[in-house]
Parts: structure tokens; sequence; C-alpha cells
């Protein structure tokens, strides 16, 4: 089944996945470090209603405000890092596997991920809507609703992708060497 990573060769992923990997991890370090920290902007993401966003918004001082507005354009570098990451970890671990409707799986929660990444910036509009203007409908329910679609597959994905280890992990110590895919 074709997927969105085809172009890497298979000798390639492996490397590839660990420099995304380390990106990934870095930019997910630096959101961390930069805040806000109380409400976080996941609470943000989150909120599902005007008067929640409000509340959030009016809970952060300015410097709260600044890192907010800082991490919601940030995360449009980070969207395409942490959703490539984890499709070719999914991408990865369909190739360990031998049935085919788990390595289908893989592929369809590899592109999955790149639409977690769409969610994303669609979330993060309706966020950055709310942060120059005022919460209204429907942007705070637009949040929330590409929020959790973007969360679950972005779980999905690594939930497939553990498992996919495990997986290569048993073959290994079986058969001493396993390819990775």
């Amino acid at each position: 089944m074709y997927n969105p990573l085809n172009a890497i060769p298979q000798g390639k992923r492996l490397p590839t996945f660990l420099w995304l990997l380390a990106a990934t991890i870095g930019i997910t370090v630096v959101f961390r470090l930069i805040g806000p920290f109380k409400p976080t902007i996941v609470d943000f993401e989150l909120a599902g209603s005007v008067a929640k966003s409000s509340a959030i918004i009016g809970a952060w001082d300015t410097l709260s405000r600044l890192q907010t507005c800082f991490n919601l354009g940030f995360d449009y570098l980070y969207m395409p890092v942490y959703s490539t990451t984890i499709a070719l970890a999914c991408v990865m671990g369909a190739g360990v596997v031998s049935r085919s409707g788990w390595r289908n799986l893989g592929v369809l929660l590899a592109w999955g991920l790149w639409l977690a990444a769409i969610f994303d910036a669609v979330e993060n509009y309706a966020l950055i809507t709310m942060m120059y203007g005022s919460p209204a409908d429907p942007y705070p329910q637009i949040a929330a609703f590409c929020a959790v679609c973007k969360f679950s597959l972005i779980l999905l994905g690594l939930l497939y992708a553990l498992v996919s280890l495990v997986i290569y992990l048993v073959k290994l110590s079986r058969a001493k060497l396993v390819p990775l895919r």
C-alpha cells in the first residue's frame, strides 16, 4: 500500500527517523520551557466554549499571552516535524508486521498523522483568532474539535508505533536479526 513516506529509501528510514525524533523532542522541550503554565495552552485548546476560553485568556498575564502567541506561531514549524516523525514510525512499524491488516493500519495512520497536522493548523487558526480578538462562537468549538481529533490521531500513531516496536523486539530476540524497514 502506498504511504506518504515512500520517497525515503528503506535504508535511510532509521537515520531519518532518528533526526526527526531529535527535532521533535527538542521542539517539545522548547514548548514546555516557554509556557504558559497555568492554565496551559492545552487547556485553551480544549476549552470548547466562549466562557471557558475567555476565562483562560483572562487568567493569563501579558507575558503568558505573549508566550501563547509565540507558541501558536512556532507550532506551525512543529506540525510537519512531529507528524512526519510519528508517520515514519508507523510506516517503519508496518514493515515489521506480517499481517496485511496491521500493515495497512500503519500506513493509514501515517496518512492520519498528516491529517493531525492539518487539524492542528485549523485549531491554531481558531486560537489565534481568539487571542487577537475575543472568544466568540464557533472558534472555541472548532479549536476543541480539532484538538481532540489531533490528539486522538497522535495517540493512535504512538500506540501503533509502540506495539510495532515490541513486535520487532520479540522478533529480534527470536531471530537475532530482523532488518528494520
